[in-house]
């Protein structure tokens, strides 16, 4: 196909959409509902991440220094802990910051600790956050060779639930976006079967007078790319104001800060936009091009 007839074939498919408005309309509300489905999962799947990637950070692991252990030692645990790659955050506790937890924990009870010596029994502690809960026993078994560490205490069946449930929600979100991107494509190419109906005798004149398959094709594939394109940038601005409303009602009450806070409207919207644009593309134009290609095997 040269270059004329390549971009005649374009123009086609811009004015098929102006020729045929009822159809173009119903293309783009079929687009525009499966798309706005898609987004809604994603904004849904994106804080369901987010909040278990939280959680998988800040697993239940904690290093006990030995007892009366040298600042020198603690300076050394701390620039070692800071080189860890796998180690994002952490946090040192002293033997009288670690007695006055416990004695909160107590409430009514503590005036039991009251003579109690914190320096003599208490250790410093550590608290650490890591990138990847997988490798918790890794890490553990890293730390626990630091100078001047007891040992390294870690509830391995929560660890496994969070690498576990990390996993399912990534493979859930994953085969979500397979079935539904399919029902889309299913839903646009038997939509775009009526356009192809309509012109049924505008192809045959077209492939007697000699047009090629690919030169009838390209104007429904030009047609559906822009039907998609429309549905997605509508789609992208419903799902995005709807989000933002309920954002405000949410994060009212809850500390952005919190391991439950939603992802920002700010943060998330150009990501869903780009995800719905390529979603939108590709399923106007091969949900087209699967419509015409029955049509135009000669």
């Amino acid at each position: 196909m040269g270059g004329r007839a390549f971009f005649n074939s374009i123009r086609e498919g811009f004015r098929g959409i102006i020729r045929h408005p009822l159809v173009t309309i119903a293309s783009i509300t079929t687009i525009m509902l499966m798309l706005i489905i898609m987004g809604a999962f994603y904004l849904f799947s994106t804080n369901a991440r987010t909040m278990v990637t939280k959680l998988s950070q800040r697993p239940p692991i904690e290093i006990y220094m030995k007892l009366q252990c040298s600042e020198e030692e603690r300076q050394i645990v701390t620039q070692q802990l800071s080189a860890n790659p796998n180690i994002i955050e952490y946090n040192m506790a002293s033997p009288q910051e670690n007695y006055e937890e416990f004695k909160s924990n107590l409430g009514t009870s503590s005036s039991i600790l009251d003579d109690f010596d914190y320096n003599m029994y208490l250790p410093y502690t550590f608290s650490i956050r890591l990138s990847d809960p997988s490798l918790a026993d890794q890490v553990c078994a890293e730390i626990a060779t630091y100078t001047g560490v007891s040992r390294v205490a870690q509830e391995s069946k929560v660890m496994q639930f969070l690498t576990k449930t990390s996993k399912i929600v990534n493979i859930t979100t994953a085969v979500s976006f397979v079935i539904l991107f399919v029902i889309a494509l299913f839903i646009i190419s038997n939509m775009v079967r009526i356009s192809v109906y309509s012109r049924a005798s505008e192809i045959e004149i077209m492939k007697f007078v000699g047009a090629t398959n690919n030169y009838i094709r390209l104007p429904y594939v030009t047609e559906g790319a822009i039907v998609g394109l429309f549905s997605a940038v509508a789609s992208w601005a419903l799902t995005v104001i709807a989000y933002h409303s309920v954002y405000d009602k949410v994060m009212a009450s809850i500390d952005p800060t919190s391991f439950y806070a939603f992802v920002t409207t700010r943060s998330i919207m150009w990501h869903e936009l780009v995800i719905l644009v390529v979603m939108g593309l590709i399923i106007g134009a091969v949900g087209s091009d699967i419509s015409v290609r029955r049509y135009i095997r000669v």
